[in-house]
């Protein structure tokens, strides 16, 4: 039987662009106003990237810094796992330019594309790498240039995304049992019947353009609640708990209502909650990682804790994990 091996969270970094768009800057480009849009989704304001600046270069700012906490140079890396919706090129993968940049010439890169839910479906793929002793220290990142998609004429889209990249590094536990930190379990899902809920109406294969973010609003906040509420009980009852036994509830940062009304659905509190979307708005897969980050920086997230994590994205898919920190 294959031995299994239990991957931790060593290391994590953020990265976030220095420019900065207010609720007030966007109401000089479209009808909206700082409450219309803070009522509604609970963010304030959004970083955008500049225009010179690319995923991978967030992606590398937000590695650097997960490493240097870690402390592990890049001869240590033999895996990188980069989520992500906006990447530098068609091809080749994003991660390879960001291994090539950190100077790691061993193991593999590669992207993943699951939008919003692409960090939990990186974790996934690491957690198993290393579960079934194909790595040892893995390095998985959620970027986005996602303000790139945007159609700044469409009010019910532009002010919901903004730009940023988190990283977090995985590390094969040297011993331990069930109680133990590290990845306790990720759970993934999807339903393609729900496709033109949430997509870009461009593409390599269908116009040759990039396309703009669609979506209908209130049908994705209906799957949104229910699906991400499922899947979190799901994760909770494969490791025998209950929404009482979590610490800490890390969601993506879509909308604070949907984040809100998901976790009165499970009984978790306000005050256990790591909300960032209010200062970074949807960074799409950067999302959990940013917030990941900001309580760990804060002191909020300590050594033991239970964390979950937890997001929806187009596809429509959708995910959670459940994490001894």
């Amino acid at each position: 039987m294959t031995e299994l091996h239990r991957a931790v969270i060593t290391g994590i970094g953020a990265y976030l662009p220095e420019n900065i768009v207010t609720n007030e800057d966007l109401s000089k480009r479209v009808e909206t106003t700082d409450a219309w849009i803070y009522a509604r989704t609970g963010i304030r304001r959004r970083h955008v990237a500049r225009d010179d600046e690319m995923t991978s270069d967030l992606a590398l700012a937000a590695s650097r810094q997960a490493m240097s906490r870690a402390g592990l140079g890049a001869e240590d890396l033999d895996l990188i796992v980069l989520a992500t919706t906006t990447p530098d090129s068609t091809f080749p993968a994003t991660a390879t330019r960001v291994q090539a940049e950190l100077g790691v010439t061993q193991g593999a890169a590669f992207d993943i594309q699951a939008v919003c839910s692409g960090f939990i479906y990186a974790l996934s793929v690491a957690d198993n790498a290393i579960k079934l002793g194909q790595s040892r220290n893995a390095l998985v990142i959620g970027a986005e240039t996602f303000t790139r998609l945007l159609d700044w004429n469409d009010r019910s889209t532009c002010v919901l995304f903004g730009d940023g990249a988190g990283a977090v590094t995985l590390s094969r536990a040297t011993d331990g049992n069930a109680d133990d930190r590290g990845i306790l379990s990720t759970h993934l899902h999807s339903d393609g019947r729900f496709y033109n809920l949430l997509y870009v109406d461009g593409g390599p294969s269908s116009t040759g353009t990039t396309g703009h973010v669609r979506m209908l609003g209130p049908e994705v906040f209906k799957h949104a609640v229910n699906k991400l509420s499922d899947s979190v009980e799901e994760a909770l009852a494969a490791n025998g708990m209950t929404s009482a036994d979590v610490d800490w509830f890390v969601p993506h940062q879509a909308n604070k209502r949907i984040i809100d009304s998901t976790a009165k659905k499970l009984g978790i509190s306000t005050d256990r909650i790591i909300l960032t979307v209010d200062e970074h708005a949807n960074t799409s897969a950067a999302s959990i990682p940013l917030a990941l980050e900001t309580g760990v920086r804060d002191g909020r997230i300590k050594k033991g804790d239970l964390v979950v994590l937890e997001a929806i994205g187009g596809g429509l898919s959708w995910g959670a994990s459940v994490v001894r920190w």
